[in-house]
């Protein structure tokens, strides 16, 4: 611990200055005399410094000499206001009875730790309270969150309230993320905006088009170099990202929950807690960022400790079509292949046999599992698998039980929704609020029966539309909709210990540090599509581990795509992530039989890898070009994709490096080709040809390797061990 509080005891003495400091990164905060403390420095860690060093450390960074006077701050607060002198957008936005409130902060109390500061303060003319946690994590990455409370004697409306972080100038690119349906995680990068630019999400979910995370970097991000800043909001619902890049002060990035007019309505005694907020720098570049956030979030306690299972989900296998029988049989399919996690998706339930009916009746459809799904679920545990079942809780239909039993538990405007059912309707489902007591229990009490029944181990939880027009109690609900979502997956899951969760929100659209604090794995896309999982995989992985992240073999024609893919090329991409099988194995010839089973084996063989290793990624010159990896931390291991997305450039391709290896050892690479053959054209390195090759690291990371001509959608798997 370096310039803090000596205790908590000594908190009204506070220090000039806290630093936090691990593993590589730091935050320095200055208190000043008045108002809240400023944010000195963020990033690349400072070392060991003297109270010397750090009022040199002011003097160097400040703008004006006194006795000069200043218009505008330029060393803002860790809440920035109006009040300050800024100009950009404020972090903290409240009225009371329709008035503003111009914050005037007194510090209170200051608490700290070597990696943790905690900031109490109040405004007693204002009757306001503000508590900021700042919390250094494993991997350097910084977490904030901001609690302001209500001591006043009238309601206060919180309009907004977010986390801002400092960057220097010279990060002139932002990168955000967009896409839509089946083509998640799409990277874009501008300039960096001038002035105070919001971003804005709507859909009471991410959405498809999530900004997912924003990076300020100096120059276009790369792979492997660079330095940058990130901000991603751990809340799966509306959120605003933030750039202030303002003439007279430093810049601003940040992120907050995005609240409707009227959505907080803090009663005296009250508190409006952010989502946390998580900050990462990197001096190495975008695999810097992920190796930073991958090992914060495998240092959590929740985070999935088992190996991860080859699972095989049911979808694109039978859709709706149930039949006992063939389902039975595919799961002993599944078996004999390798598959160790058995999961049966929608259709299953009541008058489901399409998707117009039975979603909020979580009971078994008799009329099509005569004897319920308990013989199914017991030959899957005969089978050594574990069983999984689809349930999407936070929606129904109008045609169901329940929608006819208790329309006043629907999230949306009543004045709209009976009048026009169309005018609210997306995908035929609407929402439920399961910040309503009754609706909450129901959803809770069928879930729970069905676990306890079928000794169900995992449930893919699905979210298949935006909210619209979305009210509870005659007040926008997401808020409240959204918490009562995290308590209801805690509260399943602690009482059903060992049962895991996947967030699924047609396909990618819920992906964030928020349902992950409660779910154990995302699915990516609804896209089966190699070639689009391809980056798909890479931009989720970005922020989330691959063991976090579903990716399956689907059929050989994608249904979303319409694309044909060699079934190599399939297994090679779902490799990379938590992997399995979205595919009627039912249906294969004793050769594509033959390379599933290599698949299985091959993934249970490289998982310990892929699931525990640093992620690398080649900067290659050719668009058409895809290099992925995973090393062990110690270097032992590698493993590789090299794929390509369409035709390469020249014809004879450039040489591919691979990063993340112990420059002083010997390796030997193994070309693995259980799951085929690349297909590729006239280049033909030697090496490839005989499989393997043995080379210093310091060769493999600076020199690389040749590549074949790969044709399109073709993929090379490469096994490297230290020798």
């Amino acid at each position: 611990m370096s310039q803090s509080l000596e205790s908590a005891s000594t908190a009204q003495q506070v220090q000039p200055f806290t630093v936090l400091r691990r593993d590589g990164v730091s935050m320095v905060l200055r208190h000043l005399p008045s108002g809240l403390p400023s944010v000195l420095q963020w990033g690349a860690d400072v070392g060991p410094l003297e109270a010397g060093d750090l009022e040199a450390m002011t003097l160097a960074g400040g703008r004006q000499t006194a006795p000069g006077t200043l218009d505008a701050a330029w060393q803002l607060s860790v809440l920035p206001q109006e009040g300050d002198g800024w100009a950009g957008r404020p972090g903290l936005s409240v009225t009371r009875e329709g008035k503003p409130v111009f914050p005037r902060w007194t510090v209170d109390e200051v608490t700290a730790t070597e990696h943790r500061a905690g900031i109490s303060a109040s405004d007693l003319s204002n009757g306001l309270q503000l508590h900021s946690d700042f919390v250094l994590a494993s991997g350097g990455v910084l977490t904030v969150v901001h609690r302001v409370t209500n001591q006043g004697q009238t309601p206060l409306d919180v309009h907004w309230l977010e986390a801002t972080l400092p960057l220097p100038k010279t990060a002139d690119h932002l990168t955000s993320f967009t896409g839509r349906w089946t083509r998640e995680k799409t990277p874009f990068t501008t300039q960096m905006p001038r002035g105070a630019v919001s971003r804005e999400t709507r859909r009471g979910r991410g959405g498809h088009d999530a900004p997912h995370l924003e990076i300020a970097s100096i120059g276009e991000p790369r792979n492997r170099s660079g330095e940058m800043w990130s901000v991603h909001l751990g809340w799966s619902a509306d959120c605003t990202y933030r750039t202030d890049r303002m003439t007279e002060a430093v810049t601003l990035l940040g992120a907050g929950e995005l609240l409707r007019a009227g959505e907080i309505r803090l009663s005296p005694g009250e508190s409006y807690s952010t989502p946390k907020a998580w900050f990462a720098w990197s001096d190495a570049g975008l695999d810097g960022l992920s190796a930073r956030f991958h090992q914060a979030l495998r240092s959590r306690d929740q985070h999935p400790g088992s190996i991860r299972p080859l699972v095989l989900n049911t979808w694109e296998a039978v859709y709706f079509d149930h039949d006992p029988a063939t389902l039975t049989r595919l799961a002993e399919r599944a078996a004999e292949v390798g598959v160790e996690r058995f999961v049966l998706d929608d259709g299953w339930f009541k008058a489901r046999r399409d998707d117009t009916k039975g979603l909020g009746d979580w009971t078994v459809d008799h009329s099509v599992w005569p004897e319920g799904l308990g013989p199914l679920a017991e030959r899957v545990h005969d089978l050594q698998m574990q069983f999984g079942l689809w349930f999407e809780p936070e929606m129904v239909n109008l045609d169901s039980d329940l929608a006819r039993a208790h329309p006043d538990w629907l999230l949306h405007n009543p004045d709209h929704i009976w009048s026009s059912p169309d005018e609210l309707s997306w995908r035929t489902q609407y929402v439920l609020d399961l910040a309503n007591t009754g609706a909450y229990e129901h959803v809770r009490n069928q879930m729970s029966a069905l676990i306890d029944e079928l000794g169900i181990d995992f449930i893919k939880w699905d979210h298949n539309r935006d909210l619209v027009e979305s009210v509870h109690s005659g007040l926008p609900g997401i808020h409240e909709h959204t918490l009562a979502t995290y308590r209801l997956i805690r509260e399943l899951k602690e009482s059903h210990p060992g049962l895991e969760i996947e967030s699924c929100s047609s396909g990618g659209a819920r992906t964030d540090l928020g349902i992950l604090e409660f779910a154990d794995r995302v699915w990516a896309s609804d896209s089966n599509d190699a070639v689009e999982r391809q980056d798909i995989q890479r931009w989720t992985q970005l922020l989330l581990p691959p063991e976090m992240v579903g990716g399956h073999v689907g059929p050989t024609t994608s249904h979303s795509s319409g694309r044909t893919v060699d079934l190599s090329y399939r297994a090679a991409t779902s490799l990379m992530g938590s992997a399995g099988f979205e595919w009627n194995l039912l249906e294969c010839g004793p050769v594509e039989l033959e390379t599933v089973r290599a698949f299985g084996a091959l993934y249970k063989e490289l998982r310990h890898i892929l699931h525990t290793g640093v992620s690398v990624h080649a900067d290659v010159l050719d668009p058409a070009l895809r290099v992925t990896g995973a090393v062990l931390p110690d270097q032992s291991e590698g493993v590789w994709t090299i794929a390509s997305v369409a035709t390469l450039e020249d014809a004879l391709p450039e040489r591919v490096r691979l990063h993340g290896l112990d420059v002083s050892r010997r390796y030997r690479v193994r070309v693995r080709k259980e799951l085929g053959e690349a297909r590729h054209g006239w280049i033909t390195p030697p090496w490839v040809s005989a499989g393997e090759i043995t080379l210093p690291g310091n060769v493999l990371v600076r020199d690389g390797l040749q590549i074949p001509l790969l044709w399109p959608a073709q993929a090379l798997v490469l096994h490297v061990q230290s020798v």
